[in-house]
């Protein structure tokens, strides 16, 4: 199972170096502006229309989301803390909202997780993330931020 998991990270990298990472990884989640309480709370409301039906309203993600269902496709994982997201640099998780998983694989991968960018600014899908971010522990806060500031220096 966790090479499943160490496999999909390594299409998503390789999906966003194909797709011109570098810009991508650049942006991360602030977008050079820091995030306030107000962008937080903006982003909970935008989680909850857009994110909370797939990945919970609390951000649990759905049952046995590290197993394929029989459409061979995996479930949407939780956002809380409690899955893999926090171990994705700001690039990586701001390229996922945007374009969607499909985007950022390679050819075939099949997710139901698609693009918001068509509907969410990037000043949104900052805020989005910035509260998915608010509901990681401050440890796995402070490990993802590392995560970004190394992808940053590639």
């Amino acid at each position: 199972m966790r090479r499943t998991v160490w496999a999909f990270c390594a299409l998503v990298l390789a999906g966003v170096a194909a797709l011109g990472g570098m810009r991508l990884i650049g942006e991360g989640v602030s977008g050079g502006t820091r995030m306030t309480a107000e962008d937080i709370a903006a982003g909970q409301r935008l989680y909850q229309a857009n994110c909370a039906a797939c990945h919970g309203a609390n951000g649990q993600g759905q049952a046995n989301w590290r197993q394929r269902r029989p459409d061979g496709k995996l479930p949407a994982p939780p956002l809380n803390g409690d899955g893999h997201a926090w171990h994705h640099p700001d690039g990586q998780l701001f390229a996922m909202v945007e374009l969607g998983i499909e985007a950022l694989v390679p050819e075939g991968y099949q997710s139901d997780m698609q693009g918001f960018g068509d509907r969410l600014s990037d000043r949104e899908i900052r805020q989005l993330l910035a509260y998915v971010k608010s509901m990681w522990s401050t440890e796995k806060q402070a490990r993802q931020q590392k995560i970004t500031a190394r992808a940053r220096q590639d």
